[in-house]
C-alpha cells in the first residue's frame, strides 16, 4: 500500500517547516520506501508499519503543537510492490509516447 499524507501544526504560527521536518524525520528513519514533494510525503509498505510510521510521524509533531491536522489518501494494492516508482514511470512513458 501506499499512504500520502500531510501533517499540519496548528496554532505554531505560519512557518511550520522545522515542524513538518519532524514528521519527515520518522518517515525518513522508517527504512520505508518514501518520498516527500512540497504537499505530501508518501510511504510505501504493508499496511500496520506504514500505519505505525504515520502514527509516530504525527506525534512528533504533536509533542510540539497544541493542535495537528492531518490530511490522509491510501492506495490499498495488495501484491504491488515499488508502487512509488512503477506509477510515476507509467504516466512518464505516456507523456514520452
Amino acid at each position: 500500500m501506499i499512504v500520502a499524507f500531510s501533517v499540519t501544526p496548528l496554532g505554531v504560527g505560519e512557518d511550520v517547516g522545522e515542524y513538518v521536518a519532524d514528521a519527515v524525520r520518522v518517515v525518513r528513519e522508517s527504512g520505508l520506501p518514501n518520498r516527500t514533494d512540497a504537499m505530501f510525503t508518501s510511504v510505501e509498505g504493508e499496511w500496520d508499519e506504514v500505519m505505525d510510521v504515520v502514527k509516530r510521524a504525527v506525534a512528533a509533531v504533536e509533542a510540539r503543537a497544541p493542535r495537528v491536522s492531518v490530511v490522509l489518501k491510501a492506495d490499498i494494492r495488495p501484491g504491488v510492490t515499488d508502487g512509488l516508482t512503477s506509477k510515476v514511470e507509467t504516466v512518464e512513458r505516456h507523456l514520452a509516447g
